[in-house]
This record gives structure tokens, C-alpha cells and sequence, in this order.
């Protein structure tokens, strides 16, 4: 008998959705991630978590930062794991230079807002991004409610 995967159907391993609410979200990129063996596995069974990640951009390089990957009990016994390890990004030398201008000059910031399998690539989505103030924050909660209501209303009416 073979076990079901827990997201066969869909390729989202894990979304930073506090990314979304804390900052406003300008360019997106897409980028490999260089993982072991352990962490693969893991990330088979969802056993990550992202909320707190992001981006360095270092001696024209890219890493995450704040990445944890839980081990799995059977893989924690055969290698020294490190769950919040630092993790290289593979990105074109274009987008990198990208991101280090936007993030030297115009005051952006990255982070790490999802990942996910590409065919059999484990796969992050790096958005460029700026922080929101309390009343952004605040703006989008009521165009969010508003959006809401006027589904509401128009079921209702339709019905």
C-alpha cells in the first residue's frame, strides 16, 4: 500500500502570509534553494515554516535567513541537523543585481513569501518589498471587508 503525499494536488509547500500583511509587495522573483538531503525529505511532509524569513544579499550572493525545517525522527539519526540553518538562493546574476540595487538605493527589503515544488525543484518565491504603516495596514483591512460585503450582497440578491 502506498501513502497519499499531503499536497500532491497542489505544488504549495509552505505561504508567509505575514509577508503579505506587513509589507506591500512589488517584484517577485523566483529562485532555487540549495537544501540535504534531510530537509527534502522534510519538506515532503510540509515540516517548515517561514513566517519570520528573509533575504541577505551578501558578496554578491543570496540567502535565507530564518528558514525552519524540522527533522524527521528517522533522518534526525544519521546526520548533525540544523533547523534554522542558513540556505543559498540560486538566482541569475541579473536578478541579483536586481535585488542588491533595490535594496542599497531605494530602501526595499526581501523576503521570502512562499515555496513550492516546480516538477521535482524546491522552488522560493523572493518578493521585493516595502514596509507597510498602520494605516496601510488599516486601508487594506477595510477594502478586504468591503469586498466581502458586497459579495454578500450580491448573493443575496441573486438568490
Amino acid at each position: 500500500m502506498s501513502k497519499k503525499k499531503p499536497n500532491a494536488s497542489s505544488g504549495t509547500i509552505a505561504l508567509n502570509k505575514r509577508a503579505r500583511h506587513d509589507y506591500s509587495i512589488s517584484d517577485r522573483y523566483e529562485a532555487g534553494v540549495s537544501l540535504q538531503g534531510w530537509e527534502v525529505k522534510s519538506l515532503r511532509e510540509s515540516k517548515v515554516q517561514i513566517t519570520d524569513t528573509y533575504v541577505v544579499l551578501k558578496d554578491d550572493e543570496a540567502f535565507l535567513i530564518g528558514m525552519n525545517i524540522s527533522p524527521l525522527l528517522s533522518a534526525s539519526t544519521h546526520f548533525v541537523t540544523d533547523p534554522i540553518r542558513t540556505r543559498k538562493l540560486l538566482l541569475h546574476r541579473k536578478e541579483l543585481d536586481k535585488l542588491f540595487e533595490a535594496t542599497q538605493q531605494k530602501g526595499y527589503t526581501c523576503v521570502c513569501t512562499a515555496l513550492y515544488w516546480k516538477k521535482h525543484l524546491i522552488k522560493a518565491e523572493i518578493g521585493l518589498a516595502k514596509g507597510k504603516k498602520d494605516h496601510d495596514k488599516r486601508e487594506t483591512e477595510k477594502s478586504r471587508d468591503w469586498d466581502r460585503q458586497k459579495q454578500r450582497l450580491l448573493r443575496q440578491n441573486n438568490a
